[in-house]
């Protein structure tokens, strides 16, 4: 198993996130850009509404998860950017939608401002992807 959860003896571990994620082995490392609420016309998707811009932003970073031959289980590191503190309630939830009830290690930053006015909200990602034996070099 490529992945592995651990957490120090001396730090709080809770049941609702990961504090680390140990990955050894072969694979592709995805390195994802901040996503934000754009959908692929380039158009805001929810302006005003922060739950739709979560909505959106995580549905940018499942579908580059994807694209780089992975799935939401491969993410292993989560950064969150929002505009406003006080939107920290209601993504708990909206992270579960898509990560199920244990979160990958993840990072709440609150910023006065993101890349544009319209943006609430913006998450970057890492993921791991392993490498199956018929994927390996030199088969």
């Amino acid at each position: 198993m490529p992945k592995q959860a651990y957490c120090a003896d001396s730090v709080l571990n809770p049941p609702s996130f990961q504090q680390g994620v140990k990955v050894s082995g072969s694979g592709t490392t995805l390195y994802l850009a901040g996503q934000v609420a754009l959908n692929a016309k380039g158009e805001t998707v929810g302006r005003g509404d922060f739950a739709a811009q979560a909505r959106q932003s995580l549905a940018n970073v499942k579908a580059m998860v994807e694209a780089g031959g992975g799935t939401l289980a491969d993410v292993v590191k989560l950064t969150f950017y929002i505009t406003d503190i006080a939107n920290r309630a209601a993504l708990g939830p909206i992270r579960h939608e898509f990560f199920g009830p244990v979160l990958p290690p993840t990072t709440l930053i609150a910023t006065p401002s993101l890349g544009h006015a319209d943006f609430l909200i913006e998450v970057d990602a890492i993921a791991f992807v392993e490498t199956t034996a018929f994927e390996a070099p030199g088969f």
